[in-house]
């Protein structure tokens, strides 16, 4: 298959909430409680909540520039390409990279709404919730029907609250979900509580996908403070490892067996090993750890309920004959630093060479529409959604890098950026 001729759906990009996102989206007597962007001394944006900064992480937003310019310090809306907040150039740069569809987790409120969750007050918690999601799911997808997968927030504080509103989203076409994979790091209980079973059902019953992205506990897999970002930045699919592993272990795929939770961001190939190591648990220990998994091994399981995600990871598709292929799917990141954008298509090709068409076209976009239940080819024609069509449809974009600060590559004699460097920069906001 030609790279032009491929069709390519992404499952796991962001989107970075614009200036008067709550317009219209609020009750009248919430408007002036929502957060309010506002533009600092020093000429970076953030938001403004309840005496609180929420400020844009430069590498959450850095789609269009040398990578010499990345960097963790907050950033302004005038040093983001336009194409992070603003749905109409979103819809250009997804064209530009021949990119179809694209679903978009969350920056402001925290990838599965922490910040609604720390709301004492849970009329106000509510009604920023169901803003947000009515936000994204009318004004962001809906502004352009069939480009993008719908993800609601879910209302941590309560299980009942987050079925009611499973149901409501459900109702207004969206079929996924946001979630922590370590919800015990925020203060709630475990996969193995009875406590999010009105979620999970009001999941089950709606066919709604529940992704687990990276980063989603608020915690990410450290060794040491010393240690240069890079250690971390290395180690960040090993939060969906842990929770690939609490998940196979727990009570939630057995008692809820429609339930399709999706691995976001998290590459798949660690995978084989890993089932490998599940099986050998299981067959080794259960006599004494009293496991029982329905007479299903682990491995079984994981291939039958969950669904795995990947940037780029052509050693993950070489393995693919130890995978489900039928869960596989394929992620852009369009705005972070991870990103293939705007080459995603000439990146991903070398790592399906060896694939068949059919193959290649359940990784690239017929497992994501099949999952998250998405049609785009009830809106668009099948032969305007290849990479092809659409790149010529934005053929007047510029994809070209555009320096802002005019940053040159770091002096390799400086210390090297470490993540005590990282937290200290996050603390000053």
């Amino acid at each position: 298959m030609q790279v032009e001729d491929l069709i390519l759906v992404s499952v796991d990009d962001h989107v970075v909430e614009p200036p008067g996102m709550w317009d219209g989206h609020l009750p009248s007597k919430y408007v002036d409680e929502a957060p309010k962007l506002v533009t600092k001394d020093n000429g970076t944006d953030v938001w403004s909540f309840r005496g609180a900064e929420l400020p844009n992480i430069g590498l959450n937003a850095v789609a269009g520039r040398p990578a010499a310019e990345y960097g963790i310090d907050p950033t302004a809306f005038s040093d983001m390409r336009a194409g992070c907040y603003d749905i109409d150039e979103r819809i250009r740069d997804m064209s530009a990279n021949g990119v179809l569809g694209s679903l978009c987790f969350p920056s402001m409120p925290g990838f599965c709404g922490q910040l609604w969750a720390r709301v004492e007050d849970k009329d106000l918690a509510k009604a920023l919730l169901q803003g947000y999601n009515d936000w994204h799911i009318d004004s962001w997808c809906g502004a352009y029907p069939g480009r993008f997968i719908p993800l609601s927030l879910p209302a941590l504080w309560d299980p009942d609250e987050m079925a009611a509103e499973i149901h409501r989203v459900a109702k207004k076409g969206c079929h996924a979900v946001t979630f922590s994979e370590n919800p015990e790091k925020l203060g709630y209980p475990s996969f193995h509580s009875d406590h999010w079973d009105p979620f999970w059902k009001a999941c089950s019953d709606e066919g709604t996908v529940v992704c687990l992205h990276i980063g989603s506990s608020s915690q990410l897999v450290i060794t040491s403070p010393e240690a240069p970002i890079n250690v971390m930045i290395t180690l960040q699919p090993m939060n969906i490892v842990q929770a690939a592993s609490d998940l196979v272990w727990s009570r939630v795929l057995q008692k809820f067996p429609d339930l399709r939770i999706a691995m976001s961001e998290g590459g798949i190939g660690w995978i084989p090993y890993f089932l490998e190591r599940a099986d050998y648990v299981y067959k080794h220990h259960k006599a004494w750890t009293g496991t029982d998994l329905g007479g299903m091994l682990p491995s079984e399981l994981f291939s039958e309920r969950i669904i795995t995600c990947f940037i780029d990871d052509a050693v993950g598709l070489e393995n693919r004959h130890h995978l489900n292929i039928d869960h596989i799917t394929w992620e852009c990141d369009y705005p972070h630093s991870d990103s293939t954008w705007p080459h995603s298509a000439e990146l991903l090709a070398p790592a399906l060479a060896g694939m068949s068409d059919a193959e290649v076209n359940k990784v690239t976009h017929e497992n994501a529409i099949r999952l998250f239940r998405y049609d785009p080819f009830s809106v668009r024609p099948k032969d305007k959604c290849t990479v092809g069509a659409l790149r010529a449809e934005a053929a007047d974009v510029d994809v070209s890098e555009r320096a802002v600060t005019g940053a040159s590559p770091r002096d390799p004699s400086e210390p090297p950026i470490t993540i005590m460097t990282l937290a200290a920069s996050v603390a000053k906001t």
